[in-house]
Parts: structure tokens; C-alpha cells; sequence
């Protein structure tokens, strides 16, 4: 991904726009999903970092999609344009994420299929196939981005490389320049998030002894929640076996006739319930919203 968005950046250079490409990396290790952000406009560019609210997500692996570290879906909007190279089609992926945003699919060739650990000159079909449905990038300027970012590489891969890039940009020639540019995000009015006070545990409760056995029960890790899983039993299948087997910390408990509950005193919040409940029964607030209709209902039965 780092070699994509360079050469999709080199590419809207070419073009004579002001570029900002950069990768962002997660935990360092192999097989950690590895992230990469390009800005490009006539104007001066002076945000730095994360874009928060991108225009165009292209997933170049799409095993990485239930990831919560992956963070896919992460700031899109109804104008964002999701872009996923995978052999599943686009109907199968709405019904997966539910997701409000224009969702296209990038297909992975069957020699892919048996080599999806090496997903050989993706970076290359990613970046084809961004700079078709961005509208303004031709492809002389992606493959002179190519030759100028692939130069030290062997003239064979630069060459494979060339024909995967043509090939993704000829692939999204019915949807070019579907992806429409941002506008700049004013800083005058924005909000600071309120704190969430945190209570601070008496040395009784948290120094007992350690080894004794269950003591786990009595340490409340849902303290560190930020995120609070809901489940919404109106769409719930009570396919239960789903939930409560992936859940990392057995959070999600089973009560009568298959119905889950979830276990709010040790649920760390890392949402893996949402992203894998296939009916898309269980929706993710912020713990701060959470505590506030908690209260609410406090008050109601007072």
C-alpha cells in the first residue's frame, strides 16, 4: 500500500495538482494491516495525519474487512466511494456491511485466488484503478508514475506492474470520476469531547491476591471500555453460538432460548461482536453516550 500511494500520488503530480502521500503503519509485525493516505489539490495542502473523512477507501485485501484494527469502514460517509478488491460480488459485501456509501468491487483474477498471501502487483491495480474513478488523472501520467516509482525494480516487474495498472483502469471506465472532492473541514467550530471520568479503584479491591483462583471475575475490565457494544433484539437471530465464540474475554453470555446478553463488567469494548454478527444485530456506541441513557433510566425508575 505504501507503493500505491506513492505511485497514485506521482500520478496527481504529473497532473500539476499539490500532493500529500504518506503510509501509516500499525503494530510491527508481519501480517499487521498496514494503512496509506493521499491528499491532492490545486490548493495548498496544510492538514497533516489521518484523513478522517476520506473520499475514496479502496481495500486492497478483503480478508482485512472484518479486521477491527483495519478500521475499513472507519469515517466513511454517503459520498465516500468503497472500492474492494475480492472475488465475492458487490450485492454479497452490501449485505455484509450495511454500509450507507457507494460500494464497488475490484475483482481478483483466479490466479489471485490461490495466492491471496502475495496478492501479486496489487499496489499497482489499486493505484489504476484510483486514478480512473478520481476523474483526473490519465493513464499516460499512471504509468510514467509507475516506471518513475518502480525504477531500481527489474524490467519484467515493471512491466507486470504496467499491465495490472491498465487492466484496473480499464475495469473502472464505467464509473470514472465518481469520486467527487472533499471540502476543507473548518476548525472555528469544533467541539472538544468530553471527558469520561474514570473511578479509581481502593487498594482493597485491586491488590488481593492474584494467584487465588476466579479472582479475574472481581477485576471490572469494562472500566476500559470506550466503545460500548449494543445488541438490538428487534434484528437479533439468536444465532448466539456467532457471538459468544468470538468474543475474546466469554463477555457475551446465553440466557433462555438462545437469547445473548452482554456481560457490560468485563467487556473491553473491542467490538469484534459487531463486526462479525451477521445479521448486524449489534451496533457500537460511545461508552460517554452510553452512561448518559444509562442515567436516564436511573432516573426514570427513581
Amino acid at each position: 500500500m505504501k507503493t500505491a500511494s506513492r505511485i497514485l500520488g506521482t500520478a496527481f503530480f504529473l497532473e500539476g495538482y499539490e500532493v500529500q502521500d504518506a503510509p501509516r503503519y500499525g503494530a510491527e509485525r508481519r501480517g499487521a494491516p498496514i494503512f496509506a493516505y493521499v491528499r491532492a489539490s490545486k490548493q495548498q495542502i496544510n492538514q497533516r495525519g489521518i484523513i478522517q473523512k476520506p473520499d475514496l477507501v479502496i481495500v486492497a485485501d478483503d480478508t482485512l474487512v472484518p479486521v477491527p484494527a483495519a478500521g475499513v469502514l472507519s469515517g466513511i460517509t454517503k459520498k465516500t466511494i468503497l472500492l474492494i478488491n475480492s472475488h465475492e460480488t458487490v450485492e454479497t459485501w452490501r449485505d455484509r456491511l450495511n454500509a450507507d456509501c457507494s460500494l464497488l468491487i475490484l475483482p481478483v483474477g483466479e490466479e489471485d485466488v490461490q495466492n491471496r498471501a502475495e496478492l501479486p502487483y496489487i499496489g499497482a491495480s489499486c493505484a489504476g484503478a484510483a486514478a480512473c474513478l478520481v476523474g483526473v488523472i490519465s493513464i499516460e501520467s499512471v504509468l510514467e508514475a509507475i516506471r518513475c516509482e518502480l525504477q531500481s525494480m527489474e524490467a519484467e516487474i515493471i512491466e507486470n506492474n504496467i499491465r495490472n495498472a491498465q487492466a484496473a483502469y480499464q475495469l473502472m471506465q464505467e464509473h470514472k470520476g465518481s469520486v467527487i472532492e472533499g471540502y476543507e473541514v473548518s476548525a472555528s467550530d469544533y467541539q472538544k469531547p468530553d471527558w469520561v471520568d474514570l473511578p479509581f479503584e481502593d487498594a482493597r479491591t485491586s491488590a488481593p491476591v492474584i494467584h487465588a483462583g476466579l479472582t479475574s471475575t472481581e477485576v471490572r475490565t469494562g472500566l476500559w471500555r470506550t466503545v460500548r457494544p449494543v445488541i438490538v433484539y428487534d434484528r437479533c437471530k439468536h444465532c448466539w453460538w456467532v457471538c459468544s465464540t468470538f468474543c475474546p474475554d466469554s463477555a457475551i453470555n446465553v440466557i433462555e432460548n438462545g437469547v445473548p446478553e452482554i456481560d457490560y463488567d468485563h467487556c473491553k469494548g473491542c467490538m469484534i461482536c459487531v463486526a462479525q454478527c451477521p445479521s448486524h444485530a449489534i451496533e457500537a456506541i460511545s461508552e460517554y453516550e452510553a452512561q448518559a441513557q444509562d442515567e436516564k433510566e436511573r432516573e426514570k425508575k427513581l
